[in-house]
């Protein structure tokens, strides 16, 4: 067996990768490519890949939110053997598929901690009698890397391993140039393709869901637990949303420790409808991930964001900003999160006009899809 698109995705914190990259799956194979998709991080229910398949990788995530260290699905120490094993899986897998194409997500603009891995999986591609093209793909905004010698090593292993490197956003909005300079001595190797977002999210809920109430939501990550209690005290003190529901959604079970019910609020876990929520809400408050904004694209929705800022981390509050900047939100930084300023924020939030009318490319799965196809065939 030959040809077909090989994706690689390793999901250490929140889901979104491995989303993105199933969304990217799902068009591709809709068209007819046979698809792969390795995946390195913990299971996920719910996720839809339409014909393509999933291999499982030995799992593994992040150890805390500093991305310090890799732990197994049990929470125990990355080890040798189990990379061992993960190597051999995508080598066997690259054998048995032949790819066309060969898919790394993230990787080389992160992942760093698997590089090894990654290389040896493109060896193994390289060793094939009709070599695939390789492609990397990203999110709107990398994180920001400030040492020189990284960089140099990440666009070192693009120049020379890659061929393409598709970037899931919308130039209009922000080009991969603003978060990563570094990108333009990659040149035609960068496409945009739009953001991946599933548009059919746009129609409303018959029943209502969500009608006028405040959504927090934290996503499927294991962080937000701040974001989650300055909420639960803010309805209060809320001078907009009296007689109105704030509704908590918890990303992870765990994080509902510290939280009380109190009149007004409904605490539960996520939502299948999540997207309806948003479409009928009257603000949603969140933070600031690639799959959040491209669900608040789709519903346009008013947003209070209280991006994600421990340990260094860039992307989110990056994100904030420019959508605050085109009107799309309201922004909180994670320093200034208290119940009292959340609450102002939501006010602020509903005294301003519905989001502009949505004119951000949200193909990004089609576009990425006809891309892979097209190679595929010509592999």
């Amino acid at each position: 067996m030959s040809g077909g698109v090989l994706f690689w995705v390793q999901h250490l914190l929140g889901s979104g990768h491995l989303r993105r990259t199933a969304a990217i799956a799902h068009a591709t194979a809709a068209l007819g490519v046979r698809c792969v998709v390795a995946s390195g991080g913990l299971p996920l229910s719910n996720l839809d890949l339409g014909e393509a398949r999933l291999v499982q990788l030995p799992p593994l995530r992040a150890a805390d939110a500093g991305f310090r260290a890799m732990v197994d699905g049990e929470g125990r120490p990355a080890d040798d053997a189990l990379m061992a094993r993960r190597r051999a899986m995508l080598e066997a897998l690259v054998a048995e598929e032949a790819p066309a194409v060969v898919v790394t997500e993230t990787f080389p603009f992160g992942r760093r901690s698997l590089r090894a891995e990654v290389l040896a999986l493109l060896d193994a591609a390289g060793r094939l009698g009709r070599p695939p093209l390789v492609v990397a793909s990203v999110r709107d905004i990398l994180q920001r890397e400030s040492r020189p010698d990284r960089i140099a090593t990440m666009i070192e292993t693009a120049q020379q391993r890659y061929d393409a490197v598709l970037v899931h956003g919308d130039p209009a909005l922000v080009r991969l140039d603003v978060s990563f300079p570094a990108a333009a001595l990659l040149g035609e190797r960068v496409i945009h393709t739009g953001y991946v977002a599933d548009t059919r999210k746009a129609l409303r809920a018959a029943d209502a869901a969500g009608r006028d109430e405040v959504i927090v939501s934290v996503g499927g990550g294991l962080v937000g637990r701040n974001l989650l209690q300055a909420a639960a005290a803010a309805r209060p003190l809320s001078r907009l949303t009296a007689g109105r529901t704030w509704r908590l959604l918890l990303g992870e079970a765990g994080l509902a420790e510290g939280i009380d019910q109190a009149p007004g609020l409904a605490i539960e876990p996520n939502r299948a409808d999540f997207a309806f929520l948003l479409a009928n809400c009257a603000v949603s408050v969140s933070q600031a991930g690639y799959n959040t904004a491209t669900d608040l694209f789709v519903a346009g929705a008013r947003a209070v964001l209280v991006p994600y800022g421990a340990e260094g981390e860039t992307e989110q509050g990056e994100r904030a900003q420019i959508m605050a900047e085109h009107g799309l939100a309201v922004v909180l930084t994670e320093d200034r999160l208290d119940p009292a300023a959340l609450a102002a924020a939501v006010d602020r939030a509903l005294e301003l006009p519905p989001p502009p009318a949505a004119t951000i490319d949200l193909s990004g799965a089609p576009t990425s899809a006809r891309l892979l196809a097209g190679w595929a065939a010509h592999g």
